[in-house]
């Protein structure tokens, strides 16, 4: 692997900027480690070379000019492919949206290109965003870096594994009750979601629009910083982001975890049947209380009906969005010889069985008679989770917790829907209630597997969480016996 590849996104802009090393050169490294690699991962649906070494030769030719150069000058960004590049296909991981090509940039690509980042390519996910192992892709399988034969995890799989795999500095993905939190775990990168509104999502195709949040994958903490620094703030054009620009996230990392409080929700360490992912993360929480930390037990009452209140929330809401994918309007449009036979065959030939799913388990949730007993119902409840972290936030800073209730597990072990929907238990009550929260890798398994540790702050208080998990970051990078910045075995030798 190219030496410069070793570099976080922080060091490698830094470089281009000085111009010790050319963007060309960053960008010719990423490509070529992902000619190596995309065989045994399989992250990428489009890679176009000639567009990716223009970017970097635009930005060359400007430190040549002398113009000043972006925060992300030069460094190789992957985009999920639910999210809007200019000129490059959108597809969802969709038969539906085949041969689609965005019109136009979402916002958070918008601000990455104006800070400098070279766009390397769009990434594999499950379709439509609606998956927790990147199997409900109808485009490829990604697989994990560690272990070929296992799951990245989804929804934003791809991501994942590209910045795993070194194929790219940093990844956008899309998180909706776990989509960037889990497939970080699995993949042993930093994946973070932040506030609700922090991010615009203009340019992200909805899924469910009261719970997306657009955020990064990166390999270090700073970088994640970094990388909200050049996207978060607010956006004309998506009326859910908040008016605050908000702090200098690199800035705020020079915070330490003295004086702060951890919660901890027993029940959620006890409850892992995997018990080496619980000893990571309990080993971890005893770091985060060794940096100075008060460790606090809290509880959190009705959490425990997240899994339920999501899975209406979040169907009801693809239901409404995904309505407008009716081979009239937008997407594949299949031969029919009449408008009601064109919107059925179309929909029916352009959407898997997990879209399809949720779509029919959403629409009978909205449904006259039903709505009340079940996403009325599925509101209140949720309220009830907002206010239950509320008062936890009143005794704590933060909140940690497992990420997944296990690592990465073998490609087809979870056929059936609900122990795939099960993966997400510890995510979703955060993304119910607009939480800033990431997963930090903090150690491996019993079978050498990335652990991730779910940490969680307050609306708003992403500068208090990125600081806090910048501090554990660095005590767990010392620890030598941990290797937490190894390459993944499944692309050693």
């Amino acid at each position: 692997m190219h030496e410069l590849l070793q570099l976080d996104a922080s060091e490698a802009a830094r470089r281009v900027r000085d111009g010790s090393v050319p963007a060309e050169h960053l960008a010719q490294a990423a490509l070529a480690h992902a000619r190596a690699t995309e065989p045994r991962v399989n992250a990428f649906l489009d890679q176009d070379e000639a567009f990716v070494l223009e970017q970097a030769r635009a930005v060359d030719r400007d430190r040549a000019a002398g113009k000043a150069l972006g925060l992300l000058a030069g460094v190789p960004v992957a985009i999920k492919d639910n999210i809007h590049v200019l000129g490059r296909p959108t597809t969802c991981a969709s038969h539906m949206l085949r041969g689609f090509v965005a019109p136009y940039d979402a916002t958070v690509t918008a601000r990455l290109k104006a800070a400098g980042a070279v766009i390397v390519g769009k990434v594999n996910l499950d379709e439509f965003a609606m998956g927790s192992s990147c199997e409900n892709s109808a485009l490829k399988q990604t697989r994990n870096p560690w272990d070929a034969s296992r799951v990245p995890g989804g929804s934003s799989g791809g991501s994942a594994a590209c910045v795993a795999a070194r194929s790219a500095f940093i990844s956008l993905g899309s998180d909706t009750g776990g989509s960037i939190r889990l497939p970080a775990s699995f993949c042993g990168v930093v994946g973070y979601k932040p506030s609700y509104g922090r991010v615009s999502r203009y340019g992200l195709v909805a899924f469910a629009s009261s719970l997306d949040q657009v955020g990064p994958f990166a390999r270090s903490v700073r970088d994640i910083a970094l990388a909200m620094k050049v996207m978060a703030g607010r956006d004309e054009m998506d009326s859910t982001t908040v008016s605050n620009p908000g702090p200098d996230y690199p800035a705020a990392l020079a915070e330490d975890l003295k004086g702060k409080r951890v919660g901890v929700v027993r029940e959620y360490f006890d409850r892992v049947p995997d018990r080496s992912v619980a000893a990571v993360c309990e080993a971890a929480v005893q770091r985060l209380k060794a940096l100075g930390a008060a460790v606090v037990e809290i509880e959190l009452p009705h959490a425990d009906f997240g899994l339920h209140v999501y899975y209406i929330v979040a169907s009801a809401e693809a239901s409404s969005n995904l309505a407008r994918f009716d081979g009239v309007r937008y997407g594949l449009r299949a031969a029919a010889e009449n408008g009601i036979a064109t919107y059925v065959n179309s929909r029916g030939e352009g959407f898997g069985p997990e879209v399809k799913r949720r779509i029919m388990l959403g629409t009978y949730a909205l449904s006259a008679g039903h709505y009340d007993q079940f996403y009325g119902r599925a509101g209140r409840v949720r309220t009830l989770i907002c206010r239950d972290f509320a008062a936890a936030f009143a005794r704590c800073d933060l909140i940690a917790s497992p990420c997944a209730p296990f690592a990465a597990f073998a490609a087809g072990a979870k056929a059936d829907p609900l122990s795939m929907y099960l993966c997400d238990v510890y995510t979703i009550p955060s993304s119910l209630a607009g939480l800033a929260a990431m997963s930090l890798p903090a150690g491996f398994d019993a079978q050498g597997l990335p652990v991730g540790l779910h940490l969680a702050a307050a609306p708003m208080a992403d500068d208090l969480l990125l600081a806090s998990a910048h501090a554990l970051e660095q005590d767990l990078l010392a620890d030598r016996t941990l290797n937490l910045n190894r390459l993944p075995r499944g692309l050693q030798g």
